[in-house]
């Protein structure tokens, strides 16, 4: 049987995307096509609405593709596209932030404030990752801190501005309806401009596939065509962003979907990729309208292409070459061990008790600082006793979720917020709140677990203990968040109040914490952290492999089952007070171990003591900066884990 060539098979697969794509969009037309002149109505909807946003879908498609193809090309990295590097998140972020600050900037460049968003999220990962050499789980991750940040920062602006909440949500979501052909014509302009100039660097940009040194004796300067290459791909992504708000994950898709149907060289897969790329966004957007109906105005489509992104980035996991130098490398000794650890823990105790004192006592009035004592300290006790007890406990339980998660996988990134595990508390949330009228704590906190433990049980087993299963669980876990978050994105733009519920969650505000929330928060912490010490056993021996831990007898599978099962609980219990994104469960276990507490029940107990303690921090200081105004705790700690782990990123495991 005579093979058939691979150009041929790939312009095969661009003459059906685009066949399809001009099929639909004829069908789309036809069937709103005005009948006679009388239908004024129609022809207005048909050549105001429904044309422009089948343009937009093809057009932002097809830039999001070519985008995604330079990235890919440029980087050498098979999951780069503008939702992974965090670009389109920094676009979101500047454009958030401009149209609550500074309207008038918005009014006349907002493409421009998409594009210095996009060039910072780009600035701050390439000094991320430079020196790693562009390391692809590093620029993933890096990213993924990027995109996570930036999320938050944007949720948090439009939770602290709720009369634009909802527009801006589902802006945000990326929305394609239209009223004018403006937004097409601004992609077109930025689509064949970038294309002109992607075929002037075509012949570089095969060579730079190479490895470096081969590129550099051809005499290619990968640093400027990394530059340019990267700047045309942030161009385009910032142009979408700007007129459409986030399309996730079309760029990932196109150019993989381009290399299944047949297409090898740079030049097939930069002309594959845009036509697939708008078909993509086209059926998307025709089943958005289709399932929707009536209200399909009021659901973004950019939330329904997110849904493709976790399966995609599964997908594509084994066709990541990672470094035997990547940060998510086994999890190294202590740099130093203490040899009396106790006098240590004694010394935390103290800090973290007086931290708890002071969130109660401190803290700022009408009138300046001030000591709440006796009727004062009366009348605010029912306000901050059980903020502060909810978020000591929350900062405990993500610690010691953390801690399980890091010994049980051997990777020091690993935690609840990292692996996406909180996000699965959402849509466990999402469930209860659209499916129970009133629901209870209870019941929240039973469907929230029940979210974080599906998810990490799909985590532990899609990357296994394989040589590279620590650096996939991270990248497995960045991929079961953006699904976990499309999910609830696309319940919360419904718009009522369990959407705002939703909102709120995500910011981990806790201004209106009362004794029920900290009592369940309470409670839960001391029975499930109460378990801990029965388990050290198991989290001493874990880190060393499944082998040396079946050889001196330990149950492996009852032991992690035990172990999930706990840190699910931790988790759950903790996302319902403070958000899915905070990094104490990051932080803390880490800090423990950078101490010198090397043992598992003294790095728990440490952790436990630091996460506790970061958590009233930070709730103080939300609760204190910014009087009389109050920012959410999960941002704010987030914004203190952030840095850290970006700092982590760059330390060599």
């Amino acid at each position: 049987m005579t093979a058939v060539p691979a150009f041929t098979r790939s312009r095969t697969v661009w003459i059906l995307a685009a066949a399809t794509a001009v099929a639909l969009c004829g069908y789309h037309v036809l069937r709103l096509l005005p009948l006679s002149e009388s239908f004024d109505l129609n022809r207005v909807v048909l050549l105001n609405s429904v044309l422009p946003r089948a343009a937009v879908a093809l057009l932002a498609g097809a830039a999001l593709g070519l985008s995604g193809a330079l990235l890919q090309q440029v980087l050498r990295n098979p999951i780069a596209d503008a939702s992974t590097l965090g670009i389109s998140a920094g676009a979101q972020l500047a454009m958030t932030a401009a149209t609550l600050f500074a309207p008038t900037l918005m009014a006349h460049s907002r493409e421009f404030v998409a594009l210095a968003g996009g060039l910072a999220a780009v600035v701050l990962l390439m000094s991320l990752t430079w020196r790693r050499g562009l390391e692809p789980v590093t620029v993933v991750l890096g990213g993924m801190v990027i995109s996570l940040i930036a999320l938050a920062l944007s949720a948090t602006m439009i939770l602290a501005n709720g009369e634009y909440m909802m527009s801006l949500l589902i802006w945000g979501s990326g929305a394609l309806t239209q009223q004018s052909w403006s937004p097409a014509q601004s992609i077109a302009a930025v689509l064949v401009a970038s294309f002109a100039a992607s075929m002037l660097l075509l012949r570089p940009l095969q060579i730079v596939g190479l490895d470096d040194a081969s590129a550099r004796s051809l005499g290619v300067s990968l640093l400027w065509l990394r530059l340019a290459a990267l700047a045309i791909a942030v161009w385009l992504a910032a142009a979408v962003t700007a007129e459409v708000g986030i399309i996730g994950f079309i760029g990932l898709a196109a150019p993989a979907f381009a290399r299944i149907g047949g297409a090898r060289t740079q030049r097939e897969i930069l002309l594959a990729a845009p036509l697939i790329g708008a078909t993509i966004l086209w059926l998307t957007d025709g089943v958005v309208q289709l399932v929707a109906g009536g209200p399909a105005n009021m659901v973004p489509t950019g939330a329904a292409t997110a849904l493709l992104g976790g399966p995609l980035l599964l997908y594509l996991l084994p066709r990541v070459r990672t470094a035997g130098h990547s940060p998510a490398a086994a999890n190294p000794p202590p740099a130093l061990r203490i040899a009396r650890p106790v006098p240590i823990l004694l010394m935390l105790l103290p800090v973290a008790a007086g931290l708890v004192l002071l969130a109660l006592f401190v803290g700022r009035g009408p009138e300046g600082w001030d000591i709440a004592t006796g009727s004062l300290l009366e009348d605010l006790l029912p306000f901050r006793a059980p903020r502060t007890i909810a978020a000591f406990a929350a900062g405990g339980m993500l610690a010691g979720a953390g801690m399980i998660l890091q010994r049980m996988t051997g990777n020091p990134l690993a935690s609840p917020e990292v692996l996406g595990i909180s996000a699965g508390a959402g849509v466990g949330l999402a469930v209860v709140l659209f499916t129970q009228s009133a629901p209870s704590m209870g019941m929240r906190l039973a469907g929230a677990a029940v979210g974080v433990l599906i998810v990490l049980t799909a985590l532990l087993t899609i990357s296994g203990r394989t040589e590279q299963g620590s650096a996939r669980l991270l990248l497995g876990g960045f991929a079961a968040g953006a699904f976990c978050n499309a999910i609830v994105n696309a319940v919360m733009v419904t718009g009522d109040m369990r959407a705002f519920q939703l909102l709120t969650w995500i910011s981990g505000s806790t201004n209106e914490t009362g004794w029920a929330e900290a009592v369940m928060a309470f409670t839960t912490a001391l029975v499930l952290l109460a378990l801990l010490p029965l388990m050290m056993r198991w989290l001493d021996i874990l880190p060393l492999g499944s082998a040396p831990a079946q050889a001196v007898g330990l149950p492996l599978q009852k032991s992690r089952i035990a172990l999930v099962l706990t840190a699910s609980g931790l988790t759950a219990a903790a996302s319902l007070i403070v958000g899915p994104l905070s990094f104490v469960g990051l932080v803390a276990p880490h800090m423990a171990r950078l101490i010198g507490f090397g043992r598992a029940h003294q790095q728990l107990a440490a952790a436990i003591l630091i996460g506790s303690g970061l958590m009233v921090a930070a709730d103080w200081l939300c609760r204190t900066l910014a009087f009389p105004y109050q920012l959410p705790l999960g941002l704010f700690a987030s914004l203190i884990g952030g840095p850290y782990l970006v700092w982590l990123l760059r330390r060599r495991a």
